[in-house]
């Protein structure tokens, strides 16, 4: 029997309450299933308000925990066979891509992994090339075409 196959969840934080749903769905098909520290934590105490994290933005010494937890994803995004990219829409901005889940996804795609994307993009988004040109398959929100 072989070991399953890990997905590595990125996302922007506002998404997390739904990433850690994702990754229930992933694991009741059998995937091992890595998600952001953060959202692992906002699941252990049910708060999902991202503002109460980010505590760096009222000083900046604090900016230190952004990196680690950066790093450290990616790390798990380095390690993982595949990433998936939750795309919803966030504030006025559909299927959003924010600036750490797009690092992933380089990371993820200089290093020949698969690249999953949740959602389409319309051909005016400004990452309509890259959804279509560098990631594995666009899933319209479809986790059972995850193909691994």
């Amino acid at each position: 029997m072989s070991k399953p196959k890990t997905i590595v969840i990125c996302s922007s934080g506002s998404f997390y309450k739904h990433v850690n749903q994702i990754a229930d769905e992933l694991r009741q098909m059998g995937y091992k299933v890595v998600v952001p520290a953060t959202a692992k934590k906002m699941k252990g105490h049910g708060d999902y308000d991202i503002s109460k994290v980010k505590t760096w933005m009222n000083n900046s010494e604090l900016f230190k925990i952004k990196h680690q937890l950066a790093m450290d994803h990616f790390n798990e995004v380095s390690k993982g066979d595949a990433i998936l990219i939750v795309n919803d829409d966030k504030l006025g901005q559909p299927r959003y891509i924010g600036p750490n889940a797009t690092m992933e996804w380089g990371l993820a795609y200089f290093l020949k992994k698969p690249v999953f994307i949740l959602n389409g993009v319309s051909k005016d988004a400004n990452t309509y090339e890259e959804v279509y040109g560098m990631s594995t398959a666009v899933l319209d929100g479809d986790l059972s075409k995850i193909n691994l």
